[in-house]
């Protein structure tokens, strides 16, 4: 599930090929239908512990007949179509049961109201640069701790992030996506380079002014169960950050708050004095996003935020955070593995290979039409199905 498109594939191809050999049967489990395809024969859709449809795999996939079979392979991104939101199981289950029909049609992006929305968005002033940063790792080391070698987990690498825009960062496993979102906020720190954000030099700050800095500048981490204390409420886990920062005049105005961010990502009042293991990972998900609010940034890094969520579950909190970053006026950096999530998610997207930005460009245009071996070799990687 977690696993990185290419990796993925050859896991696939591994079992395909034992499965031969051996004359095996095999039980496969995933939400990923796409995934689903590419190894089995027959199939069946399970839905609230019952088994909705089931046949050859082909027929399932080409003509489904329940809306849940229906739902979930609507709501995953799809090659050769841009939507402004992803379809969700709720709304298939809705429409099956008032007997309306679903209209994905608009749900289409007008690529002429997109060209427009970005001439308007890359007109202003970046409001991140980042300069020639470096970050390497001692990969062994002499007696006496002198490194021997090292790895460049990102090798002179230059952006620019604009105010307003989601930048995709895209890459297998170990390409170095996560060290270098990690480096931007100084979570690590970098060997080389520079980092401005807002016309100020990130890597000269002193720790007050780091502290007061990453109110703006904040991350989505990719496990939100270990993002989170287990002997804290989640309504006591996001009102932390703004006890640290002393944000709010007491803690019945941070209660207040906590409950309105809970609400806003989808969650209830009564769910403040529950625990992380009381939820289920699109809920806790929803948490870290709902903590990450509290501090009010302007800057958000998504690490692999959805990667080990269902497709059903990952839709919600996709459409989630673009309903947020509209609402609020956020600038994302989102990192995945799976380019067609970073590509809907999306206004320009980066592909990273051993520690180098390999290319860059428009979404749509890199997903269409690919420059570099690597990147045709992740897209075609990603499971499309029937």
């Amino acid at each position: 599930t977690a696993l990185d498109v290419t990796v993925q594939k050859e896991i696939i191809r591994l079992l395909n090929d034992l499965k031969n050999e051996y004359g095996m049967s095999l039980l496969f489990i995933s939400h990923d239908l796409g995934l689903v395809s590419e190894i089995v024969d027959d199939v069946a859709v399970m839905y609230k512990g019952t088994i909705v449809e089931q046949g050859k795999v082909t027929a399932v996939f080409r003509h489904p007949k329940h809306p849940y079979t229906k739902g979930l392979l609507a709501c995953r991104p799809q090659a050769g179509k841009r939507l402004k939101k992803l379809p969700t199981i709720d709304e298939f289950m809705k429409t099956y049961d008032s007997k309306a029909t679903f209209d994905e049609k608009a749900l289409l992006v007008d690529p002429l109201e997109r060209k427009k929305e970005h001439e308007h968005l890359y007109a202003r002033q970046p409001v991140l640069n980042i300069n020639n940063l470096e970050k390497k790792f001692a990969l062994n080391k002499t007696l006496f701790g002198k490194a021997r070698r090292f790895v460049h987990a990102v090798d002179n690498v230059s952006f620019e992030v604009f105010p307003g825009e989601t930048l995709g960062l895209v890459g297998e496993s170990g390409c170095g996506k996560t060290t270098l979102g990690r480096s931007i906020l100084r979570l690590i720190e970098p060997d080389e380079g520079k980092i401005y954000y807002d016309k100020n030099d990130v890597l000269s700050l002193n720790h007050q002014s780091l502290k007061k800095a990453r109110r703006q500048l904040n991350i989505v981490f990719q496990d939100p169960y270990s993002s989170l204390n287990p002997r804290l409420s989640i309504g006591h886990a996001i009102m932390e950050p703004m006890i640290v920062h002393d944000l709010h005049k007491n803690n019945k105005e941070r209660k207040r708050k906590a409950i309105e961010l809970l609400e806003k990502v989808g969650l209830e009042a009564d769910h403040f004095y529950r625990y992380p293991h009381e939820f289920s990972g699109g809920q806790r998900q929803r948490i870290v996003i709902a903590r990450t609010l509290s501090l009010r940034p302007k800057f958000i890094i998504c690490d692999e935020a959805v990667s080990a969520l269902d497709v059903s579950v990952q839709a919600k909190v996709l459409n989630l955070l673009n309903d947020l970053k509209k609402e609020f006026g956020f600038t994302y950096i989102f990192i995945s593995h799976d380019l067609s999530v970073v590509r809907f998610m999306s206004d320009r997207i980066m592909v990273m290979k051993d520690g180098k930005i390999v290319e860059s460009g428009d979404a749509d245009e890199i997903y269409e039409h690919p420059k570099t071996a690597y990147t045709k070799n992740l897209i075609e990687s990603i499971p499309v199905g029937v």
